[in-house]
C-alpha cells in the first residue's frame, strides 16, 4: 500500500477528507484550566445522544453545511455514511433531538429537549453545533458534566471523537461504559469520576461555573476538580481519574494513537 499524500485529498468531498487528529489544536497538550462546561447531562447518556447515526435532515446543522457543499437534499444520506468527513460528522456531536442540557430551560424550569446549548458567560442559548463553533472561535477548552453510566450503547467512535474536536478535554461523570470510556482515551479526552457521593446535583452545578483539573495524573488516582463559582466562591472536589493501564496512551494527547499509525501512511 502506497502513502497518501497530503495533496491526494479531495477538497471539496463530503465523504472522505483527511482527518485533523494529529494536528491543530489536538496536537497541543490539554492544560485542563479554565474550563468551560458545554452540558450538562443526566444519567444515561448513550453513543447516539452523543453522536447519532440517522438520516441528516435539512434543517440540521449537517443538513445546511452538505447544502452549502451543494450536495442535494435527496443525497444528504445517514451520518454513519459521512464518518469519513470530520466537517459532516462533527456537526453530529450531541445532535439528537432527544437530549437534555441540563443547563437549558424552559421558563417553568424544567429542562429543555433538544440539541441545544448555552453559551458562556453570555448565557446565550442557541443550537448546540452553533455553541461548538462559538467556542471553537474563542479557542475556549471545554468539560462536559454527566451522571451514571455515560456512553453506553453501541461502541461508535465518532462518539468521543466528536466531543474531542468540539474543543472538551475532560468528562466528569458518576460512571462511563468501558469501551467509550477507552475511546475517550485514545482521543485525549480524560475521564474523571466522582467519588464520596458527590454529583452535579449535590454541588449544584448550573453550567455557570469555571473549571480546572489539579494533581499528578495516573492511574486509578485522585485528583482534584476545582470549581470557580460565577460570584467567586471556589470549590476543590475530590475525583477518580479513570484511567487504568492507557496512561500512556492519553499523555500521547488528543488523537496520540491516530497521529503515530498516520505518520507511516500519511506524510
Amino acid at each position: 500500500m502506497g502513502k497518501v499524500g497530503r495533496n491526494n485529498w479531495r477538497e471539496k468531498s463530503t465523504y472522505i477528507r483527511r482527518p485533523p487528529y494529529w494536528e491543530g489544536a489536538l496536537a497541543k497538550e490539554c492544560e485542563l484550566k479554565n474550563l468551560r462546561p458545554l452540558a450538562i447531562l443526566p444519567d444515561n447518556i448513550t453513543t447516539d445522544h452523543l453522536s447519532p447515526s440517522n438520516a441528516i435532515v435539512k434543517n440540521s446543522a449537517a443538513g445546511e453545511y452538505l447544502a452549502k457543499m451543494g450536495v442535494p437534499e435527496e443525497d444528504f444520506n445517514s451520518y454513519a455514511t459521512h464518518r469519513g468527513d470530520h466537517l459532516t460528522a462533527q456537526r453530529a456531536t450531541l445532535a439528537n433531538p432527544k437530549l437534555f442540557n441540563e443547563m437549558v430551560k424552559n421558563a417553568d424550569g424544567t429542562i429543555k429537549q433538544g440539541s441545544l446549548a448555552r453559551v458562556e458567560p453570555d448565557g446565550t442559548v442557541m443550537r448546540m453545533w452553533e455553541a461548538i463553533e462559538t467556542y471553537m472561535n474563542r479557542s475556549q477548552p471545554l468539560i462536559i458534566i454527566a451522571g451514571a453510566d455515560y456512553g453506553q450503547g453501541s461502541s461508535r467512535d465518532w462518539a468521543a471523537k466528536g466531543v474531542r474536536l468540539a474543543g472538551v478535554e475532560v468528562i466528569v461523570a458518576e460512571g462511563f461504559e468501558r469501551i467509550h470510556r477507552t475511546n475517550l482515551v485514545g482521543m485525549g479526552v480524560l475521564p474523571l469520576q466522582f467519588i464520596n457521593g458527590q454529583n452535579r446535583h449535590t454541588l449544584n452545578l448550573d453550567g455557570t461555573e469555571i473549571y480546572a483539573v489539579q494533581g499528578e495524573i495516573s492511574a486509578r488516582c485522585e485528583l482534584e476538580l476545582v470549581i470557580e463559582r460565577k460570584n467567586g466562591d471556589i470549590e476543590k472536589v475530590p475525583v477518580l481519574c479513570h484511567l487504568d493501564s492507557d496512561v500512556k496512551t492519553y499523555k500521547a494527547g488528543g488523537g496520540g494513537v491516530l497521529r503515530e499509525f498516520a505518520s507511516k501512511f500519511l506524510s
